[in-house]
C-alpha cells in the first residue's frame, strides 16, 4: 500500500497538476489518500483498474459519505440536489437514467446540428466586439461556457431570465470541497428554491423541453419524487456544460501548446473526429469520477480494498497510462485506436458524452477557421485552473483573435 501526500485538486497550474497526478500514479495503480473533504480513500490511477472498478457491481454509488460538496450542505436541502442517477446504482440508476437517456441517443444530437452552428456563429460574430482595449477575450467566458450552456438550458427548457442566476449558482456549487461553507449552502438554498420554481413553472404551463417531460413523469406516473426531479435537473445542467466547457477551452490551450498540431488540424480539418478524442485523453475535461463505496472485501491491482472504503477512479492518470497508451503526455489528433476513459467507463459513464462529441466537433473547426491568426495572449504559465474535485478546468484562456477571416458561413 503506498499513501499519497500530494494534493493534485488543488494544484492552479497545468504543470503542477499534471506533475502531481504522474507522481501518484508512478507510486502504483491504486494508492491511499485523503480526500479534500478529510475523508481517507483510494485513487485508482491506472487504466485497467479504472475500468475495472467501474465496471465491477460491488463498488457502488449509492449512499457514499464522500461528496465534497454534501459535506457543507444544509442536510435537509441534501435530497434536492443529490437524489440523481450518479448516486444510485442497480435498478435505481437504471430508472433514472432511462428517463433521459433517449434525448441525449445519436438521432437528437444529429437534429441538434443546424442549431448548435448558429449558436457558434453567433457567438464567433460577438467575439471581435468582447475584445478590452488590448485586443483581448477571454474565449472561456465568452465562447467555450456560453456555447454548451446555451444548448442544455434550451434542451431542458430552461427561461431566459433564470440563466445568469443557474449560472452563477451551479459555478459555486461545482467548487464543492474549495468553496466555503458559508457561500456553498447560500448557492444550494437559492439553488433549490429556483429549482423547485422551475418544477412549479412547468406543471403550470409545459413546453417541448426536458424538464416537462421530466415533470409529466412525475405526476402521471408517480415515478420520480419530487426530490428526484430537482437533483435530475441540477445533474443535467452542471453536467450538460461543465464538460464541454473545459473539453474546449482545454482543448485550445492544448493546441496552443502543440503548434505543430494546430497546424495540422488547420491544413486537415477532416481530422476534427479522433482530434476531439485525442483531446479528451490528452487534457481530460474531468480529474475523477464521482467516488465509489466497496460493497465487501475485494482486490483492485493487487491491494486489498476493505468493504466500506471509498476508492475515487482517476480519469486523468488513466488517459495518460503508459502500461496502456503509447506516448502518453504526446498529443496525436490522428491517434487511434484511441481507447480513452474521459467519460467514465461502465453503467455510469457520461450520458451526456454525444452531445459533448457533437459541440466540440462543431466549435473548435468553425473557430480555427473564422480566427486563423488566433493566439494565446499571456505566457502558456500564466494560465491558472480551477481548484477542484471532479473538474479540469481553466479560470480564463485570455486570446487575441487577429483578424476574421473571409470565409464565413
Amino acid at each position: 500500500m503506498t499513501t499519497a501526500a500530494l494534493d493534485p485538486f488543488a494544484a492552479i497550474t497545468e504543470g503542477a497538476r499534471l506533475a502531481a497526478w504522474a507522481e501518484l500514479a508512478a507510486r502504483g495503480p491504486v494508492v491511499r489518500t485523503v480526500l479534500p473533504n478529510g475523508v481517507p480513500a483510494w485513487l485508482v490511477t491506472g487504466q485497467a483498474e479504472c475500468r475495472a472498478a467501474l465496471g465491477d457491481e460491488r463498488f457502488t454509488k449509492s449512499g457514499t459519505p464522500v461528496s465534497v460538496v454534501l459535506a457543507k450542505v444544509r442536510p435537509h436541502l441534501v435530497p434536492a440536489v443529490a437524489t440523481h442517477m450518479l448516486r444510485v446504482d442497480g435498478p435505481d440508476h437504471q430508472r433514472l437514467r432511462r428517463l433521459v437517456a433517449a434525448a441525449f441517443t445519436r438521432r437528437p444530437m444529429e437534429a441538434l446540428d443546424d442549431h448548435i452552428r448558429e449558436i457558434t456563429a453567433a457567438l464567433l460574430d460577438d467575439l471581435m466586439d468582447r475584445q478590452n482595449a488590448y485586443g483581448v477575450v477571454d474565449l472561456l467566458a465568452e465562447f467555450a461556457y456560453p456555447l454548451p450552456m446555451t444548448v442544455i438550458c434550451e434542451m431542458l427548457g430552461l427561461p431566459d431570465e433564470h440563466r445568469p442566476p443557474f449560472r452563477e449558482l451551479t459555478a459555486t456549487v461545482a467548487g464543492g470541497a474549495f468553496v466555503s461553507e458559508e457561500e456553498l449552502g447560500n448557492a444550494v438554498d437559492r439553488l433549490v428554491e429556483l429549482l423547485r420554481l422551475l418544477v412549479a413553472l412547468k406543471r403550470e404551463a409545459p413546453a417541448a423541453d426536458l424538464i416537462s417531460a421530466l415533470v409529466a413523469v412525475r405526476d402521471g406516473g408517480d415515478r420520480l419524487s419530487e426530490d428526484e426531479l430537482t437533483s435530475m435537473i441540477f445533474l443535467l445542467v452542471v453536467a450538460g456544460h461543465e464538460t464541454t466547457v473545459n473539453l474546449l477551452a482545454n482543448g485550445v490551450s492544448a493546441l496552443f501548446a502543440n503548434p505543430d498540431q494546430l497546424a495540422r488540424l488547420r491544413a486537415q480539418p477532416a481530422l476534427i473526429g479522433t482530434a476531439v478524442e485525442e483531446l479528451l485523453r490528452y487534457c481530460s475535461p474531468l480529474q475523477v469520477t464521482f467516488p465509489a463505496v466497496a460493497g465487501s472485501d475485494t482486490d483492485l491491482g493487487g491491494v486489498a480494498i476493505a468493504a466500506g472504503e471509498v476508492l475515487v477512479p482517476v480519469l486523468l492518470t488513466a488517459n495518460r497510462d503508459p502500461a496502456r497508451v503509447a506516448d502518453p503526455d504526446g498529443l496525436d489528433l490522428a491517434r487511434e485506436p484511441n481507447h480513452h476513459v474521459a467519460f467514465g467507463h461502465g453503467a455510469h459513464h457520461c450520458l451526456g458524452a454525444p452531445l459533448a462529441r457533437l459541440e466540440a466537433r462543431i466549435a473548435l473547426p468553425a473557430l480555427l477557421d473564422r480566427y486563423p491568426d488566433l493566439e494565446l495572449a499571456v505566457a502558456p504559465e500564466a494560465l491558472t485552473w480551477r481548484p477542484n474535485f471532479l473538474f479540469n478546468g481553466l479560470d480564463a484562456l485570455p486570446v487575441r483573435l487577429g483578424a476574421p477571416s473571409s470565409n464565413q458561413t
